[in-house]
């Protein structure tokens, strides 16, 4: 009797979807990978996620469900637990006799539907539904209670070990090193980071603070752009989770009076995600930045930054130049890096050889050599790139402008025949131009070099699922856009956005071209607002334009829109 993944893999091959040496090499890395077919299918971009369900859908005439239409009853939920949940990515939705109905995204995973059936004892039926629906439902039926889990986990710790002392004047008393490395051991105090890690990622945070005070340890996200507290920690853990963090980034754990920046990987579910760790000396104790770069929800597509259609033009048009610069700015964290890897992936080809100089690498991209800054062996940027033009590059991306040496290497680069990538820490485009000035590139050298400046945002998207209208009071946005309206979009709040209203970001930016006038102000060394003032004549749409625009479509609110562009992007 054909099993059903084998009838599913002859579908795939029956309707051209994949060849037969296709899944042999996705057989051979799941075998390797240990990860489910379906996923490996996708990640070896041989199907994409959309046509694989749509085609199981029509073959094996199994119903797809739209789960969003369906408030499934707590008494359903508890017959299969969470943790079960969301480990086989499925949700109950009803049960007739002895007999469990299950979403699922995969039908391929058949140790899902046996390893249901053997720890709940009912019979399994299963239907489609798209994955992140599927992932909707766990997060809103089976939300993380991460407060209960670390008070309980701090209950424990409690009763097995003493609560560690403060010294007078609420110093901090320092364990020894072979003192911290066993607590950083003790299992309490993995759960508690474990736990931490686990919801930070499974929310989406970007970022996770851990800062002691007084007499608690405060846990903040930051979870699209916007910090958020999550809970507090008594102070007798607040060692044990520092020594711990040190130890996973292979920091010393030891050293409390200087600042110390390590890396470590964890997994997370069934996906591994990358930690850049910072821990900073403060006055009540160590605390410690998280970046979260978890690669499985980055899309390094053009297509889908969010820009509108007018500048994702112009923007591909400066990307095929042959030779010249071309920059992105904006303050830490509005998407630079993204940008600046969305690029590489729209230009890269087997005739492009095609070398980036980071610190850190935060994304793998195959086919691009990318070298890692190091400054302790002296491997600085401008080491870096003197090295790179001897190995015929056509398109260079450097992750930083930092100082003249780079910026002189780069500008040099540009004007003999390569196509250069970097970012620059300026809030506009026309005020990227006057800092290349104030570094000391020349200003004939600028206009030679460079194509275009790109200056960008992230703003929150309004939460799909509590998304309404709501009437505008006229002289509350009087002066603010340019046609009259009568309403506009937000978010109400709800369990699938932590009440917030916001759910994702999208990109928002304008560019600035290099045109025959503006090149005339770089010469005469004009001031930032003649420049900017010159491009808007020319046509270009400021930030707060742009912004504006994405309010008028339903994506973004006029709150957040006044909160990302201040009042010199206007």
């Amino acid at each position: 009797m054909v099993s059903l993944k084998e009838r599913i893999t002859e579908i795939l091959i029956k309707n051209s979807l994949i060849t037969k040496e296709d899944l042999d090499r996705a057989l051979e890395f799941q075998k390797r990978e240990n990860k489910r077919l379906s996923d490996v299918l996708v990640e070896l971009k041989l199907i994409k996620e959309k046509d694989l369900l749509g085609v199981l859908v029509e073959s094996l005439e199994i119903p797809l469900l739209e789960l969003t239409r369906f408030k499934i009853p707590e008494e359903i939920l508890k017959l299969i637990p969470s943790d079960l949940a969301r480990y086989y990515r499925i949700i109950p939705i009803s049960k007739i006799e002895d007999t469990v109905t299950v979403a699922m995204a995969d039908p391929l995973d058949i140790f899902a539907l046996d390893g249901i059936k053997s720890l709940t004892g009912f019979k399994i039926n299963f239907v489609l539904s798209e994955p992140e629906a599927i992932q909707r439902a766990i997060e809103e039926y089976y939300p993380v209670k991460i407060e209960r889990e670390i008070e309980r986990i701090i209950e424990d710790f409690s009763k097995e070990r003493l609560e560690l002392e403060l010294i007078e004047k609420k110093k901090e008393k320092f364990l020894s090193s072979e003192e911290l490395i066993d607590l950083s051991k003790e299992g309490p105090i993995v759960n508690i980071i474990d736990t931490l890690l686990e919801d930070a990622v499974l929310l989406g945070a970007s970022d996770i603070l851990i800062e002691p005070l007084i007499d608690q340890v405060r846990v903040r996200f930051r979870v699209d752009g916007v910090l958020q507290e999550r809970s507090r920690l008594t102070k007798s853990v607040h060692q044990g989770i520092i020594s711990r963090i040190k130890v996973i980034s292979n920091l010393n754990i030891a050293e409390h009076r200087l600042p110390q920046d390590g890396r470590f990987v964890a997994k997370i579910r069934t996906k591994e995600v990358d930690f850049r760790v910072s821990v900073l000396p403060s006055s009540f104790g160590e605390k410690v930045a998280l970046r979260i770069l978890d690669r499985s929800k980055v899309i390094l597509d053009i297509e889908k930054l969010g820009f509108s259609l007018e500048i994702l033009e112009v923007l591909k048009r400066s990307a095929k130049s042959p030779h010249g610069m071309i920059l992105v700015c904006g303050p830490t964290g509005c998407g630079k890096t993204t940008t600046m890897y969305s690029i590489l992936n729209f230009v890269r080809s087997p005739e492009k050889n095609i070398i980036t100089v980071e610190d850190p690498i935060e994304y793998n991209i195959e086919g691009i050599n990318q070298v890692q800054i190091s400054p302790d062996v002296s491997l600085t940027f401008a080491v870096s790139l003197r090295s790179i033009l001897r190995q015929d590059p056509d398109i260079i991306m450097i992750g930083e402008m930092r100082d003249y040496e780079t910026l002189d290497i780069a500008i040099k680069s540009a004007l003999t025949g390569h196509l250069v990538l970097s970012t620059v820490h300026t809030t506009t485009a026309a005020g990227a131009v006057v800092r290349l000035v104030d570094m000391g590139a020349q200003p004939f050298l600028i206009c030679d070099s460079l194509i275009s400046i790109l200056s960008q945002r992230l703003l929150r998207k309004i939460c799909p699922n509590c998304k309404e209208k709501v009437l505008v009071e006229k002289d509350l946005i009087k002066g603010i856009f340019t046609k009259e309206i009568d309403f506009l979009y937000r978010g109400k709040g709800c369990s699938q956005c932590l009440n917030t209203g916001y759910k994702g970001r999208t990109g928002v930016c304008e560019i600035l071209l290099l045109t025959p006038k503006i090149k005339e102000l770089v010469l005469s060394r004009s001031q930032e607002h003649l420049i900017k003032e010159q491009a808007q004549l020319e046509g270009m749409k400021t930030l707060r334009e742009e912004a504006l625009n994405k309010c008028l479509e339903g994506i973004t609110t006029l709150e957040e829109v006044m909160r990302v562009t201040g009042a010199k992007e206007e």
